[in-house]
Order: C-alpha cells, then sequence, then structure tokens
C-alpha cells in the first residue's frame, strides 16, 4: 500500500507543473478561435467596423441637434460613451460563439478531454478581450480622425482604456453565463432585444437631465452609464456635470459596477459549465 500511494505522489504532477499545462490548453483553445478568425475575416472585420458606423451615424446625422453639457463638440461628448458602448455589445459575440459550440456538442467534447477544466472558459475571454482591445483600439483611432482627443494626460487615457476593458471583461461573464443556458444560436436574437434597449438607456448619447426625472435616474444608474462619465472625466471631454451620485463617484462606479458583475457571474459560469448537460 505504502509502494503504490508512493507512485501515485511520484506521478501526480506538481503545482507548477499542473498551472504549464493550464496555460498551454488556454493557450491552444485560444489559437482555436484564432484560426476561427482567418476563417471568417470579413465577420471579424464588420464586427470591428459596427461601432464606427454607429459612431458616424449619431456624430453626423444626429449630432446637430444635441445640446453638449456644459458647451464643446459632440463628438467629444459622444466619443467615451461609444468606447463604453462597444464594450459592452461585445456580449452579443461571446454568448453566439458559446451558445454555438454548446449547440454542436463541442463544448461537450472538450469536456470530455484530459484538459484542465477551466480552459474552455479562459481560452474564450483571452480571445474576445483581444478582439475587443483591438476594436476600442479602431474606435479611438476614428475617433482621433474625426477630431476627438483627450486632454488630461496619457497615464488618465490609459486608465480610461483600463475601465472599458474592465467592464467588457464583467460583460464577458455575463455571456458566457447566458450562452451555456440558451438553447440555441437563435436565441441569442432574444438576448439582442435585451442588450439594444439596456445599451441605450444610458447617458452614451444624451446628458440624462434632458429625460424624464424617473428614466434619467434609471439611466444614470447603468453600468454603461458609470463607465462612459468616468472616461469623460478622465479623457477630460465634455459632460461631466451635476451633482448626482453619478457623476461625483463615476471612476469608483465605474470599478464597482464591473467588479460586482463579476463577482456574481463568473461563479455562476464556470458552475453552468461543469454541470452543463447533467
Amino acid at each position: 500500500m505504502i509502494t503504490i500511494e508512493r507512485n501515485i505522489a511520484e506521478v501526480r504532477p506538481s503545482g507548477a507543473a499542473r498551472l504549464r499545462y493550464a496555460v498551454t490548453d488556454v493557450w491552444v483553445l485560444s489559437k482555436r478561435e484564432l484560426l476561427h478568425w482567418m476563417g471568417n475575416p470579413w465577420g471579424v472585420l464588420i464586427g470591428w467596423l459596427f461601432p464606427v458606423m454607429i459612431l458616424l451615424m449619431f456624430g453626423y446625422l444626429f449630432g446637430g441637434a444635441m445640446t453638449v453639457p456644459g458647451g464643446g463638440s459632440y463628438f467629444d461628448f459622444l466619443m467615451p460613451g461609444m468606447f463604453a458602448m462597444a464594450m459592452f455589445f461585445g456580449v452579443e459575440s461571446t454568448v453566439m460563439a458559446v451558445t454555438t459550440d454548446a449547440s454542436k456538442g463541442v463544448t461537450d467534447r472538450f469536456r470530455s478531454m484530459p484538459i484542465h477544466a477551466s480552459a474552455v472558459v479562459w481560452g474564450r475571454c483571452m480571445v474576445d478581450m483581444l478582439n475587443s482591445f483591438i476594436g476600442l483600439l479602431i474606435l479611438i483611432v476614428a475617433g482621433l480622425l474625426l477630431g476627438w482627443s483627450w486632454h488630461d494626460g496619457f497615464n488618465n487615457a490609459l486608465l480610461a482604456v483600463g475601465l472599458l476593458l474592465l467592464l467588457r471583461f464583467a460583460v464577458l461573464w455575463v455571456g458566457i453565463f447566458i450562452g451555456l443556458h440558451a438553447s440555441n444560436p437563435h436565441s441569442v436574437s432574444m438576448v439582442q432585444l435585451l442588450i439594444w434597449p439596456v445599451g441605450f438607456l444610458s447617458n452614451v448619447f444624451v446628458d440624462t437631465s434632458t429625460m424624464p426625472a424617473w428614466l434619467g435616474a434609471i439611466a444614470e444608474f447603468n453600468p454603461i452609464s458609470a463607465t462612459s462619465m468616468a472616461a469623460r472625466e478622465l479623457f477630460a471631454n465634455p459632460g461631466v456635470h451635476g451633482d448626482s451620485l453619478v457623476t461625483e463617484h463615476a471612476v469608483l462606479l465605474a470599478l464597482g459596477w464591473p467588479l460586482l458583475l463579476i463577482a456574481i457571474f463568473m461563479p455562476l459560469a464556470v458552475r453552468s459549465y461543469r454541470n452543463l448537460n447533467r
């Protein structure tokens, strides 16, 4: 018995080895998703350029009728909100990818393989975050070409980008959780019906003070509004005014909302993955 236990202990990998295996598994599954990009480059490119189209539409078609709080260019007001909106709308691609893999049995095949239990989920995280980071860079370049800029130093601009990516990371776990529970890719359309109203019920396009009082209160406590307002503050763009909770504590709320979503949906997503089809 002692000899058997010693043999098992010798075969069992060390903590460092398990970590190395887990990182390797995550990289292999991430590379799988990157190969899908090569197989569908136009779909990926359209996903990156769609927020730019929304930016141009609102900036040029409706911008002339918009009043910027405190004065200034509407593009300067709009850009931080569009950054936050793009990060939030990334949840659609996450839900679609997770649901497609689950409905085709790909996720089940991965779970039957001798790979790290969390590698599938973290592989999805890595690729989706890379996708969102590239999309955010493209949107920033588009904003710079349209005359937008930040005015409060490079460090604050980096902090704003970090808060935007934190929002994306938070809604990514929401997307994984929803995707694992969606019955098929067609049910994603129902998710989109909810995502768009939530995205537009915010301070991204207009000042919430122009809304009815009850609606403005709801819009202000939208996580997108918090990140949008924090980005405006850190970029020193117009739109930061008033004495509301969101205005006075924008950066704190832009940290708190994503961390709360992560605390709720990360464990739920991991549990849903482990219990899939059980």
